[in-house]
């Protein structure tokens, strides 16, 4: 087991955005059109209220949706010269508006948040970023963007980095039963796998090549965990789905699989409510102990 932390920066590490919607005319579906025309590929735009009501028998939104996105040219740019990017393959944005809001609001992971995360510096963090950002203005005049509270100190490695020995000959039969080790570790512990992404086709369209032997992404939620950390900082949705990558380079002798830890909810969306801290470090145990079965 490898976990691989970064020193907090204390700086707020969402761009909250707040758009009126009193009538409801700006819905989830619009922002995934935006994103879409500019360039983004939209991996999947989930509604929550009705998972929140069967489990729950109640929510305290009239929108709550988790969509996920990678941008086709600079996420791609991102991974082949940064493999731990693919944590942000896709990125989550948060999007609700509570019961009786006039508006209607979205949380992104700023770019200095997610090169903190990460643990590494790249320029096309602060690239992504602006394309979602501008995507979002040109189709809503009237939105306001802006920064959330300063972090809190990380109490835990934002990056859990997990490694299994392979090699050339046997890569492709290790690939499969992590797969299968990953697939059937998840529902036991109450995950559910909202999306896959075969990343490395993403990578060799047009010819394109690709320095990995693979690259998948896995986005993994936890029902129990989305709703208690909304009924206070719904700003967090921009956390799940989680994204596990697993992925081998060419010519490297281990796959590596990695995912954001929880400790990223509690310090960037200031999380201090002993219930939803609780459910976060429960899902992080059960995670842990899923990968670190898959790569025994």
């Amino acid at each position: 087991l490898i976990m691989v932390g970064w020193i907090s920066l204390f700086a707020g590490d969402f761009h909250l955005l707040n758009i009126p919607n009193s009538d409801g005319k700006v819905t989830p579906a619009v922002i995934e059109k935006a994103l879409e025309n500019s360039g983004f590929f939209i991996s999947a735009n989930t509604e929550m209220n009705g998972p929140f009501k069967i489990q729950f028998q109640q929510t305290d939104f009239s929108v709550f949706n988790l969509l996920t996105a990678y941008h086709k040219q600079y996420s791609s740019d991102l991974v082949k010269s940064h493999p731990d990017g693919g944590i942000f393959v896709p990125m989550g944005f948060g999007i609700y508006q509570k019961a009786g809001d006039k508006e209607l609001h979205v949380s992104i992971l700023t770019a200095s948040a997610m090169e903190k995360i990460a643990g590494f510096k790249a320029k096309e963090f602060a690239i992504i970023e602006r394309e979602a950002l501008n995507a979002l203005k040109k189709v809503l005049p009237n939105l306001k963007v802006t920064e959330s509270a300063n972090s809190l100190p990380s109490t835990g490695p934002l990056l859990s980095k997990f490694t299994k020995s392979t090699d050339t000959s046997s890569w492709k039969s290790d690939k499969e039963q992590v797969e299968i080790m990953i697939e059937d570790g998840l529902k036991p512990a109450g995950f559910v796998m909202s999306n896959f992404t075969d990343f490395n086709s993403a990578m060799t369209e047009n010819n394109a090549v690709s320095p990995f032997d693979f690259y998948d992404t896995y986005s993994i939620c936890k029902l129990k965990v989305i709703y208690n950390v909304a009924k206070t900082r719904p700003e967090a949705a921009a956390f799940a789905p989680c994204t596990l990558m697993v992925y081998k380079s060419k010519n490297d002798d281990h796959i590596v699989l990695g995912f954001p830890g929880v400790y990223n909810w509690m310090s960037s969306a200031r999380i201090e409510s002993p219930e939803a801290k609780a459910v976060l470090m429960q899902a992080q145990k059960d995670f842990e102990a899923v990968l670190q079965t898959t790569v025994e």
